[in-house]
């Protein structure tokens, strides 16, 4: 049996390994030259992820072989500190000092204003001497600069000739849908749909992109994935720190625009899609826009808010609630807690509730999709012992599926137990590299797949579902409910859960195989 498994690992292992070179075959065979322009190159998403990912693709040969970088920031820099604000995030061994050495040498730094076309055109400058390039420009910026940055780049930083330009926005993509509206219009009329790459880096996850594999790759699901068998799903991101002196910028933005309106949401739309005729991006986005123009917009009676507060008998950081953070303006109401019940109208889901939730200075750091079934019709045994079955795709940390289940207890009774088909990632693929989100994401730019990024009518659609929600919240001020740190969230959140047909009960927690 043991032997068997090794086979069987090895030749998952393989498989893996085999798609890596692929990748590098691919990005090896195009031989057009790329420069990457880090917008805001000095600040803390360049450093902390933009500049480790490029590293990591290179280091593995997955960046295309003639590409640059360019960092274009209003800090006074040199390239020498530029690399010492980096630095610390990159993780460089011993042996690989001498390839991070190339690394510098594919690097530049112009230094310049956001709302100067006069830098811009020596940024131009600077990409034209390399030569006739792609153009990919990952903006790493605040959103209230997104307008001038996109605006000089079109007046003056465009490919030349038969190269193409691309450029990567990180979310918020607005506040609500007036301002999303503003700033996709505002895009549209510089850039065509195609070069325009709307990044929400939970797409880029493993388990995430699995859930199209899961879904559509296995027949013993499609008879069961729909209001027949389903009761409901859940699906969570869960925290167990607080905003720790980050309190200025989350009150302002709040946890719906953070995790739930794009994270989750996006995740909602892979469950619940229906098969697409390819995996062609524009096929699989369509699906997904198809589900979100089934939902309505999400009402106050179907929505907990909670915010946290000190736990007297927790330690360090968990003592402070929300309002103890220095940082957070004095009485704020901002929820740093919310679930979510919403409902897909379609043949397929109408009735099934898809519960969002997610929270900071909780019992546990998780981000998972739990799909719980209904009860097995005319139970035959002890009253109470059998417990719904559930398919989770635990997406962070441990990465896994799996699927609880009923099984006869080990011995001479004839109880019940609960237990798991186990697809823990870190036992079925030991030692096997996944790629962080980004490097995949990155990757597909220069590749020109949009299958992970958002398109301008999906944006519209998941805006028109919260931005009721939000501006309630935001003009009526509702007090959110107190939860401690390090608790499982407000209680009224396990009466929500009930009201919408999922049952909590407690008494099985998956850990992590361990061969």
């Amino acid at each position: 049996m043991y032997r068997r498994y090794k086979q069987e690992l090895a030749m998952a292992t393989k498989e893996i390994s085999k798609v890596f070179v692929q990748m590098r075959e691919v990005v090896a065979s195009d031989k057009s030259s790329n420069v990457f322009i880090v917008v805001g190159a000095s600040g803390d998403l360049a450093k902390k992820k933009i500049y480790p990912v490029l590293w990591e693709l290179y280091k593995d040969e997955l960046l295309p072989t003639h590409t640059y970088i360019i960092g274009y920031a209003r800090s006074n820099l040199t390239l020498d500190q530029l690399q010492e604000r980096w630095a610390p995030y990159l993780k460089v061994s011993e042996k690989e000092q001498g390839k991070y050495k190339e690394f510098i040498k594919i690097n530049k730094y112009c230094s310049g204003q956001y709302d100067k076309t006069s830098d811009f055109g020596r940024l131009d400058k600077m990409i034209a001497d390399i030569g006739n390039c792609n153009r990919l420009f990952y903006l790493a910026l605040p959103p209230s600069v997104y307008e001038t940055v996109t605006l000089n780049i079109k007046a003056v930083c465009m490919s030349k000739s038969d190269k193409w330009t691309r450029v990567i926005i990180e979310k918020p993509f607005g506040r609500d849908l007036d301002t999303s509206e503003h700033l996709s219009n505002h895009l549209s009329s510089l850039f065509r749909e195609e070069e325009i790459y709307r990044i929400d880096h939970y797409l880029g996850k493993e388990m995430v992109q699995n859930l199209m594999v899961l879904r559509f790759g296995n027949r013993i699901f499609s008879p069961i994935w729909n209001r027949d068998s389903i009761a409901s799903v859940v699906i969570s991101f869960k925290e167990p720190f607080g905003t720790q002196g980050r309190g200025g910028y989350f009150d302002d933005f709040g946890i719906i625009r953070d995790v739930m309106q794009n994270h989750l949401l996006q995740l909602m739309t892979l469950v619940a899609m229906e098969k697409p005729p390819t995996t062609a991006a524009e096929d699989i986005r369509n699906e997904k826009v198809k589900v979100l123009k089934s939902v309505p917009p999400i009402t106050i009676d179907n929505v907990v808010l909670g915010q946290y507060v000190g736990n007297p008998d927790g330690k360090g950081d968990e003592k402070q609630g929300y309002l103890d953070d220095p940082t957070v303006p004095a009485g704020s109401v901002t929820p740093t807690f919310v679930t979510a019940a919403l409902f897909v109208r379609n043949e397929r889901w109408d009735g099934v509730p898809f519960i969002l939730r997610c929270g900071k200075a909780l019992n546990e750091r998780k981000a998972e999709v739990r799909v719980q079934f209904k009860e097995v019709p005319g139970d035959i045994f002890s009253e109470g012992k059998v417990k719904r079955n559930e398919l989770v795709i635990r997406v962070q940390p441990n990465e896994a599926v799996y699927m609880k289940m009923m099984t006869k207890s080990p011995g001479m009774s004839f109880d019940c137990e609960e237990t798991e088909l186990d697809l823990t990632y870190g036992s079925r693929y030991k030692g096997v590299k996944m790629p962080e989100a980004y490097e995949r994401l990155i990757l597909d730019v220069f590749t020109g797949s949009q299958i992970n990024f958002v398109r301008s009518d999906e944006l519209y659609q998941a805006w028109r579902i919260f931005t009721p929600l939000l501006h309630k919240i935001e003009n009526e001020k509702p007090k959110p409910i107190p939860y401690k740190y390090g608790s499982r969230g407000p209680a009224e959140n396990d009466e929500l859960f009930a009201k919408h047909n999922f049952t909590y009960t407690g008494t099985y927690k998956w850990s992590p195989s361990k061969i």
